[in-house]
Formats: C-alpha cells, sequence, structure tokens
C-alpha cells in the first residue's frame, strides 16, 4: 500500500480546472517529483493534498485513509506538512517562534529536541535563532519554512518551488538538504521548476501538463527522456 495516493483527483478555483484527473502514488521512504511549466497544476496538486483547496472529485488517500474532506490542521495531525510556494513563513517572529508554531498540535520536551535538530540541519538557523524572521536572506527564510515543516514530525512532506528565487550555491544547498531529510526517514513529494536539480534526488518522478499526468518513470529515466529534455533541461 503506497503511503500517498491520488485517484483521478479533480482541482481548481471556481471555474478554472487546475488539476484533470490525476492518479499518482508515493511510496513511503521515496522522494517523488512534479515536474511542469507554469500554470501546469503543480502546487494546485500539493494544495489539493494538504486541504487547502477542496477537490472538486477524486481521492487523497493517506496511509490507506481517505483524507479528501479533512480540514487542513487535521492533515497535518495526520503526517504531513506543507513547505508552499513562498515560504509563508511569519516575518515578525524569531526564527525560534517560526520553530515552536511548527508543532503547535504537539508540546511536551520533545519540542525543544526538535528544534536541535532542525539546528543541526540548518546550522545557519543556529546563527539566527532570535533574528526576527523577516529579516532573513531568502535562502535562510527557505531554510526556515523547511525546518517549520520538519517541526510537526511529518511522515510525508510537501515541498513547493524550494528553490525559487535563490543563487546557484543555495539552491544546491538546499537540494543537498532535502536529500538528507530524505535519507534520515521523511518521505517527500516535491514541486520545482528546477527540473535538473528535482531530477537528481527523486528516485521517481511525474511530468504534468494542463493539469494531466503525461510522462512517468524514475528521475534516470526522466533526465534521459528526449521530451523531457526539451521541454525542461534546455537541451535540444
Amino acid at each position: 500500500m503506497p503511503l500517498l495516493a491520488l485517484e483521478s483527483l479533480h482541482a481548481g478555483y471556481g471555474a478554472i480546472r487546475a488539476v484533470r484527473g490525476i492518479s499518482l502514488e508515493v511510496e513511503a521512504g521515496e522522494t517523488v517529483c512534479l515536474i511542469g511549466s507554469n500554470g501546469a497544476g503543480k502546487s494546485t496538486t500539493l494544495r489539493a493534498i494538504s486541504g487547502l483547496v477542496r477537490p472538486s472529485a477524486g481521492r487523497v488517500r493517506f496511509e490507506g485513509c481517505d483524507i479528501t474532506r479533512m480540514r487542513p490542521h487535521d492533515i497535518v495531525a495526520a503526517g504531513i506538512s506543507h513547505v508552499p510556494e513562498g515560504r509563508g513563513i511569519f516575518a515578525r517572529l524569531t526564527v525560534t517562534e517560526n520553530l515552536d508554531l511548527g508543532a503547535y498540535l504537539r508540546g511536551g520536551p520533545e519540542v525543544a529536541e526538535d528544534v536541535a535538530r532542525v539546528f543541526e540541519t540548518f546550522p545557519r538557523l543556529r546563527e539566527r535563532a532570535r533574528q526576527t524572521a523577516g529579516t532573513l536572506s531568502g535562502g535562510e527564510q527557505q531554510m526556515l519554512a523547511i525546518g517549520r515543516a520538519l517541526m510537526a514530525r511529518p511522515r510525508l512532506l510537501l515541498l513547493d518551488e524550494p528553490s525559487m528565487g535563490l543563487s546557484p550555491i543555495l539552491t544546491q544547498l538546499i537540494f543537498e538538504r532535502v536529500r538528507q531529510i530524505n535519507e534520515e526517514g521523511t518521505t517527500i513529494l516535491l514541486v520545482e521548476q528546477n527540473a535538473t536539480s528535482a531530477l537528481e534526488v527523486s528516485h521517481r518522478g511525474y511530468v504534468i501538463e494542463s493539469g494531466e499526468i503525461v510522462i512517468t518513470g524514475t528521475g534516470e529515466e526522466l533526465a534521459a527522456d528526449p521530451r523531457v529534455k526539451r521541454a525542461y533541461l534546455g537541451e535540444l
């Protein structure tokens, strides 16, 4: 049984159908990527999984349970954390306060342990622990957004465009941490326009166009596919 399964999922905004009957699976322990152009439906797919968009048809199953109609905070409690496009940090709070909010459904001595673990993963956040989050650089804010999501101890982490607006050096650092987080046991569903980096860290991937899955395969298979090379990897 897959950890996550989307079954003929439809979702959108009013009359706009952004996702049109997609089905995909994510096995426990995998990193799976969704690649595609702007407006293809990638972010809407993640938002439908995390409850931020209500699907109009189809099912979202997590660990075999139907979570399609669950509220977002109940989905977090079930074991799914979402790092949205644009990061969504609390700009007026400190780094540590943002991390503490990531554990709002929990509490107890484990929270301090998890903060320490986030600081081990992102040492730069330890240096900025008391700094207001809005004064961080873009890369540091992305680290904080991922760290805050990890504070909920998710079994599935949804990452939406983690490299957006970052320099090549910071992009490389973020993807090194994505690989590390997965190797430490967290399953990841990744949406990313930087298809090269996404496929390098992913076990499998799906290509989405106009709200529909059009190609699927392992990370290596997709990186070698002429259609993917031409459309998303900048190769002729």
